[in-house]
């Protein structure tokens, strides 16, 4: 799992923002478990329990590994799954040679893991910390005591885990808040420089081109004065039905203004994404909204070009989409290609040949 995150991209971009709190979260309780366990290494070692004081040497090694690696490479060692397998041996084996206080720990090691593995990894190895410690603790401990530590460790883990299932989905739907239009469900503006460098670095790296389509509606604001701003509400929505009708399941889009959207058009040549632009348009004025709703859209197309940034991709298509509209509305306007650059030695040897 990458959880390097850059601090400017945590305000801009919510996905990001719930990455950085998860490593937050592995941060810390990898940090108080190795400030915990620490010192009962040199505890154990007095009391000559030599195995179990080496387990625990390899639980504080795991936590600083996983502590270095966020911090240097922002990457989580070994995804954490040294964590359960350590806890698991740790605590199983100081139940049975410490008694009761060995077993203490086991409760907030079963609790740690639903917030350092995904759910169902956890789930998994806590089915099998939960198993370990009945067979410890009904070898170790009375029938009575062997029940009481199955059921309150179960129960722990269950509550833990439901918590933890809780946590996800209000993350989730957080995110997709943060992320979506809340009037036509199409991506926002939080979302629309990490996709478009996305299709940028597939260019640079791979050679796979794209292209993306701005589309606004034409005289939009005549459409909320007279039928007002519930029925141009309906038409965006419904505008929104209609363009996701002909997009691919690879394609997004986005609502970056009042009445204007952007198709991000992955391994799409200019060409296809025109001949896509143009039945777009059709479909937009083809048939009414609503009842008698009449509207058309202007467009344009840019092909990303090697070199360029997202914003300079970005801003072509904007000048041609300024064109479409000046020349008349409801027509699409190819982005120009950007001119090539021209390096310092190309210049000097262009020079020279004029002199």
């Amino acid at each position: 799992m990458k959880f390097s995150v850059p601090p400017d991209s945590l305000a801009a971009n919510p996905t990001l923002a719930v990455l950085g709190f998860k490593r937050q979260l592995v941060y810390h309780l990898h940090f108080w478990a190795f400030i915990a366990v620490a010192p009962l290494v040199m505890v154990q070692w007095q009391q000559s329990h030599y195995l179990l004081s080496a387990i625990l040497v390899l639980f504080c090694v795991n936590a600083l590994l996983v502590i270095a690696f966020l911090k240097l490479r922002g990457t989580y060692f070994l995804k954490g799954r040294l964590f359960p397998l350590l806890a698991v041996v740790s605590a199983a084996y100081s139940t049975h040679i410490n008694g009761h206080a060995g077993l203490y720990w086991a409760y907030p090691a079963a609790t740690a893991l639903f917030f350092l593995l995904p759910l169902r990894e956890a789930i998994g190895s806590n089915t099998v910390f939960v198993v370990v410690m009945a067979v410890v603790s009904f070898l170790r401990f009375p029938e009575a005591d062997f029940w009481r530590i199955t059921f309150s460790l179960g129960l722990t883990c269950l509550f833990a885990m439901i918590f933890a299932w809780l946590v996800g989905k209000l993350q989730q739907e957080l995110t997709r808040l943060a992320t979506t239009d809340p009037l036509t469900g199409c991506l926002n503006r939080s979302q629309l420089a990490d996709i478009l460098n996305g299709q940028i670095q597939m260019r640079e790296r791979y050679e796979r081109v794209s292209s993306l389509i701005l589309l606004d509606l034409d005289y939009f604001k005549t459409i909320n004065d007279q039928w007002g701003h519930l029925a141009g509400d309906r038409v965006l929505r419904e505008l929104t039905l209609r363009l996701r009708k002909r997009l691919r399941e690879s394609d997004q889009l986005f609502r970056i203004g009042g009445e204007e959207f952007m198709l991000v058009l992955p391994e799409t040549r200019q060409k296809d994404a025109d001949a896509l632009a143009h039945q777009l348009l059709t479909s937009i004025s083809a048939r009414p909204f609503l009842e008698d709703i009449k509207v058309t859209a202007s467009a344009s197309v840019a092909e990303v070009s090697k070199g360029e940034t997202w914003s300079v991709w970005l801003n072509r298509a904007d000048q041609a989409l300024y064109q479409a509209k000046s020349q008349g509305r409801n027509q699409v306007v190819n982005a120009a290609r950007p001119l090539p650059v021209i390096g310092r030695g190309a210049m000097d040897e262009a020079d020279s040949a004029q002199g």
